[in-house]
Formats: C-alpha cells, structure tokens, sequence
C-alpha cells in the first residue's frame, strides 16, 4: 500500500461533510459578534450597577471600538460612563454620542502613567497635592480606593468651583 497524500481541505467542499473554509470563516465571525454583544450587555449592567444614571443606554462594540448612546442625568455621568467602557480590555476607542439632561463644563481627562499617584496628578493639574480627592471623588464609583490606580487607566479631573 503505502504513503497516499490528500489534499486536506477538500472533503467538505466535494461531499458536503463538515464546513467549507468560508462556512467556518463566517461562523467565527458570528462568534466574535455575539461576545462583542455580550460584552456590551455586560459594560451596560456594569454601568447601571455603579448607579450612572443614563436612560435609554445602549452600548455597542465593533472590534475594538465602543460606541455609547443615551441621555445622561449630568455631564459627570456622562464622563464617567465614557471611562468605565474606555478602561475596559478590548476597548480603544469610544464614540460618545451621548446627550446630557443638565449641562455642566467639562472635565479634562489624564491618562496614568508608571509612577502617578492622585497627589502627583493634583499637583499638576491644581497646583496642589493636597487636592487628590476631588479627582478620587470625580472616578468614584469606578475608584475604589485612591491608591489603586494603573497605568493607562484614564481619570477625570474636574475643574476646581
């Protein structure tokens, strides 16, 4: 008998047992947009457990892309919301269409590095260390403790009243 060489691919394709490359292309496809939905319902659960008061939320996920919609109570709300789904593995990018329900200026937004504390963000951004919890106080209740930040993490700093 001996040594038969086949070409490895081609059973599905000429008796119709089992998935075409395409079939199999297409059903890993479907599986990546089911866990992108499923990410998304758990982003949207995660966001109305932490009390962010957004009606008609709705998050969706296109690879690494998030995008939001609906209408937050406040623009803290809003900022917040954008930084729960921006802090999350997988997300790069988050488009926020978001509406506000009573507008409020604008928070700036720092991205922690290797060796930030909130003192050292205070410093820089109010010209005073001893201001770090008004920055733990605008990330609550996505801080938990204001030594436990990480780089890449993004926070919001408010403006001083």
């Amino acid at each position: 008998m001996g040594l038969f060489s086949f070409i490895k691919n081609a059973g599905a394709k000429i008796f119709g047992i089992g998935k075409t490359d395409k079939e199999e292309a297409a059903e890993a496809a479907a599986k990546e947009v089911k866990m992108e939905d499923l990410a998304a319902r758990k982003l949207e659960e995660t966001i109305k457990d932490l009390d962010l008061e957004v009606e008609y939320l709705n998050v969706h996920i296109d690879d690494d892309k998030a995008t939001i919609k609906g209408k937050a109570y406040n623009q803290a709300t809003k900022e917040k919301v954008v930084l729960v789904v921006g802090n999350s593995a997988g997300i790069a990018t988050v488009d926020d269409q978001m509406t506000v329900e009573h507008t409020e200026p604008e928070a700036q937004f720092h991205t922690v590095v290797s060796g930030d504390t909130l003192s050292k963000i205070a410093k820089k951004y109010y010209d005073n260390a001893m201001k770090y919890p008004v920055i733990f106080e605008a990330n609550k209740p996505m801080l938990k403790d204001p030594d436990k930040i990480y780089p890449g993490q993004v926070l919001r700093i408010p403006a001083l009243d």
